[in-house]
């Protein structure tokens, strides 16, 4: 039973980890493309996600904003000492959102984001040398959010509202890293949990200092993913009653953290605007991960992340009536400490460079299109706490090198 547990506990600890440590962001457009700033620019529909108290500056009575991205993703494993190399084989994830504001008076607008804030994947080769930690994982997370924005004065607002989040979780890993069966096919299990549903919420406020500055804050809620009766299925294990492995579910509660972002925009000339965003995300809730099963049994995995920190600059460029031109660069800190650094996890620190532009097509509707390159650190890492069918602590490390590529489309509408 002591292998079950182990076994159950470093598969839901993929779940959570990937969903933060793993997370790029790309929840609009025209924000992507500005380094993805947003809390204090008025300019879509996205603020929406950004920052609602900023849905009233809104000039049209509808806006909408919708897209969908493309995350490319490509990660390599070397152990140094034997030559080994392993690579990902991600099929392409796609976020989208949906951003909508309606004018209901002059102080008073009302709002919808539906967004994918998690939803990318991770696929090593089958058997690979950390098959015993992950050998793909699933993760898609939806947060659908109504809104209100309100003026409380010409300089200030505020707006926010109620967050229902509903996601799911598939992940495979071999039970060992020798274990087969009879015919030498590796011995594997399959977690999967769906329909997992909670509410969170969000706050934001924004004040125009002068006709050309704004500073905007926004704070979104902590939500635990509570699952309930997930399943976890073996296969290719071997008939033998000295081996405990047999399918049953499983309840465990999955944090998803905080996050406060402040920033700051400034309306340079007729031509130019400039963004800044500094986004602090709560990690340090995630000190350890419990796992409930069936028989009542509780197992706990430390996982003691950190707080991380974006720093995010954004340029807008009006080079016609019809054309806008965007860039950005921003610099993302990853949560995972040394010493547990999993391969469900391949990534660290990271730059972001990102370029856009936006076209009007008529008055009432924008192409928005956006490309982001993410360059993760190259990293010497390793994950000290595996404990393998002895009871034995087996670490397991190796050199890793992350890049991500996100092209994306949408389009804005307005009435």
């Amino acid at each position: 039973m002591r292998k079950l547990l182990f076994l159950m506990v470093f598969a839901l600890a993929s779940a959570v980890t990937y969903a933060g440590g793993y997370r790029v962001s790309v929840q609009g457009q025209r924000a992507l493309a500005m380094g993805h700033t947003g809390v204090a620019v008025v300019n879509s529909a996205e603020l929406g996600f950004f920052n609602p108290a900023g849905l009233v500056y809104l000039e049209d009575q509808l806006t909408i904003s919708a897209g969908v991205s493309a995350v490319f993703s490509d990660v390599a494993w070397q152990n140094e000492d034997t030559g080994q190399i392993h690579r990902t084989d991600n099929p392409a994830g796609t976020p989208f959102y949906f951003n909508a504001a309606y004018k209901l008076k002059d102080w008073m607008s009302l709002g919808l984001s539906i967004y994918t804030p998690y939803g990318s994947t991770v696929k090593w080769e089958d058997d690979w040398a950390g098959s015993h930690l992950v050998n793909n994982i699933e993760l898609q997370a939806i947060y659908i959010q109504p809104l209100v924005s309100f003026k409380v004065a010409n300089f200030l607002s505020i707006g926010g509202g109620p967050i229902f989040v509903t996601g799911s979780v598939n992940f495979n890993r071999n039970l060992t890293r020798t274990l087969t069966d009879t015919e030498g096919n590796r011995s594997n299990v399959t977690i999967d949990a769906s329909g997992v549903n909670e509410w969170g919420w969000s706050v934001g406020a924004m004040f125009t200092a002068t006709e050309d500055l704004r500073v905007g804050v926004n704070y979104r809620s902590e939500i635990i993913m509570n699952a309930e009766g997930g399943d976890a299925d073996f296969e290719n294990v071997p008939n033998s009653p000295l081996l405990p492995y047999s399918d049953t579910s499983f309840s465990a509660e999955l944090p998803l953290p905080a996050e406060l972002t402040v920033g700051l925009s400034y309306q340079f000339n007729d031509k130019w605007l400039f963004a800044f965003d500094f986004n602090r995300t709560f990690w340090e809730v995630y000190e350890s991960l419990d796992i409930r099963f069936a028989n009542g049994t509780v197992s706990k995995n430390a996982r003691n992340y950190e707080d991380s920190n974006t720093w995010r600059f954004g340029a807008q460029y009006n080079a016609t009536d019809k054309l806008v031109l965007r860039a950005g660069y921003y610099l993302d800190e990853s949560p995972v400490q040394p010493g547990y650094f999993a391969p469900e996890t391949p990534r660290n620190d990271s730059m972001g460079f990102t370029a856009g532009l936006s076209l009007d097509v008529t008055s009432r509707l924008a192409i928005d299109a956006s490309f982001a390159y993410i360059r993760f650190d190259e990293i010497d890492a390793s994950y000290d706490h595996y404990v393998d069918e002895n009871g034995q602590n087996v670490p397991f490390g190796g050199t890793y090198k992350s890049v991500a590529f996100i092209p994306g489309l949408g389009v804005t509408y307005k009435l």
